[in-house]
């Protein structure tokens, strides 16, 4: 029954590899739960509820992606939007009902605009060099999200006195000498990321089906052996009750509120983010999964992207932030996943986790436990690179802006968008005007308003 539902036989996968690929991904992803909450919680947002709100946003977005697209994405929560959303517009002293207001209307936006296949022709629109530059600048992005989270990589600020980074006579601070530095090596847990990292890539080498989950598993044993990890305060708690109630935020958007002229460039920003978020995601994770056409583009990308704008205007009426497929999806992926049993099977755990939230907290803590699967997924896409034409700069220099962009504006966002706006312009400076898509210079005028009058972070 499973496998004629899925085509799990008829896409070169098993059962077996469905639900293993599932349970890495979810494993590669759960942080969302304590993470997202906690980034809301400075806009506003109530955090019990909050975390009910993506838990639940989550469970929506995989089972449409299960049953509808037939694929092995994750959805759920965008990091990067959800900080522009709490951090990006604390300047516009907005509500957070106005917040998810926006969230609401970029949703809808999304779906009409998914269901006419206006997306699935701006898609076909970016070049193949481009969409492969997406998949090797959010591998590269992955891995350094690793790198520091595991502490093998810190801020150049850490370890320095205040008064070093006081510029003088003001009561400013100043970006330090140096931005980023290496970690510290006698701290255990960053040895047991480095660890971590060896081990998955050493089972990766071997093909060891599940590497990844396993490297996972036995790297967050060894901490909780040694004595890092916390002890859960409790087992089981009943969700929708008590504090776990959606009341507080369920239904609350304010829509007149965000209709208003100056808060225009709130609506592009979001929809921008997570056109391309979404873009570039497909376009990782089939580069990763080898799902791609010949010409680089994802097939029946209208169905994923209408999943995405689904699950982007639940999130706004459930109370969380914008939603869409996973990055980390790679990582399922690359274990063999090829349908959306896989995202059955990350729908599942979601949902159990609804009743051990006092249980899961402490584990997504292990920061040097999961955080090290993410470099190595980044190891496994960055091979993107080489299918990106570098002899010809018209094509070359969009693409490495893309690259450098993603990685040190942190954010994914910012170096779609840069790639995007330079894409036209060095195709009309080479001659080579014939070569672009009309809907090129849509997106390239789209991204060139998100710089200029958006709010780029």
């Amino acid at each position: 029954m499973l496998d004629k539902l899925f085509k799990i036989t008829e896409r070169g996968s098993t059962v077996k590899t469905e639900v293993l690929g599932g349970m890495t991904t979810f494993m590669t992803m759960a942080y969302i739960i304590v993470v997202n909450p906690a980034i809301l919680s400075f806009a506003g947002f109530p955090v019990e509820p909050a975390t009910i709100a993506t838990i639940c946003t989550s469970i929506f977005g995989c089972l449409l992606m299960a049953f509808y697209a037939n694929l092995p994405l994750a959805v759920a929560p965008y990091m990067g939007e959800n900080a522009f959303i709490a951090f990006g517009l604390a300047a516009m002293h907005i509500s957070w009902q106005q917040r998810l207001g926006a969230v609401f209307i970029s949703g809808l936006l999304f779906l009409l605009m998914a269901v006419l296949k206006i997306r699935p022709w701006l898609a076909a629109a970016i070049s193949f060099s481009m969409k492969q530059s997406f998949a090797a600048g959010i591998g590269l992005f992955l891995t350094f999200i690793g790198l520091y989270e595991t502490g093998i990589v810190v801020s150049g600020a850490k370890g320095l006195p205040v008064e070093a980074l006081v510029i003088p006579g003001s009561a400013l601070l100043k970006g330090p000498e140096v931005p980023v530095k290496i970690g510290d090596f006698h701290d255990p847990k960053v040895l047991l990321a480095v660890f971590g990292f060896i081990l998955i890539c050493a089972l990766l080498q071997r093909r060891v089906k599940g590497a990844i989950l396993i490297g996972i598993a036995v790297t967050a044993a060894i901490g909780c052996f040694l004595g890092f990890g916390e002890t859960p305060q409790a087992v089981f708690a009943m969700p929708f009750q008590g504090s776990y109630s959606l009341d507080a935020i369920a239904f609350k958007m304010d829509l007149p509120g965000i209709l208003k002229l100056s808060y225009m460039p709130i609506l592009l920003t979001l929809f921008l983010m997570s056109f391309l978020d979404t873009l570039g995601t497909l376009v990782g994770v089939g580069s990763a999964g080898n799902m791609l056409d010949k010409d680089g583009n994802f097939p029946e990308i209208e169905k994923p992207m209408i999943v995405d704008a689904a699950a982007c205007t639940f999130s706004s009426i459930i109370g969380s932030s914008t939603s869409g497929a996973f990055i980390e999806s790679a990582a399922g992926i690359r274990e063999g996943a090829r349908t959306g049993l896989a995202a059955l099977v990350i729908a599942g755990f979601f949902t159990l986790s609804l009743f051990f939230l006092p249980l899961i907290t402490p584990l997504q803590k292990l920061t040097f436990a999961y955080a090290p699967a993410l470099m190595a997924v980044g190891l496994l896409m960055i091979s993107s690179i080489s299918r990106i034409n570098l002899e010809d700069l018209s094509e070359a220099v969009p693409a490495f802006t893309t690259i450098i962009i993603i990685i040190f504006s942190y954010n994914i966002a910012n170096g779609l968008t840069a790639g995007l706006v330079l894409y036209p312009l060095f195709k009309i400076f080479a001659g080579k005007h014939y070569e672009i898509h009309p809907g090129s210079y849509l997106m390239a005028a789209l991204c060139l308003i998100y710089y200029v009058f958006g709010l780029p972070h």
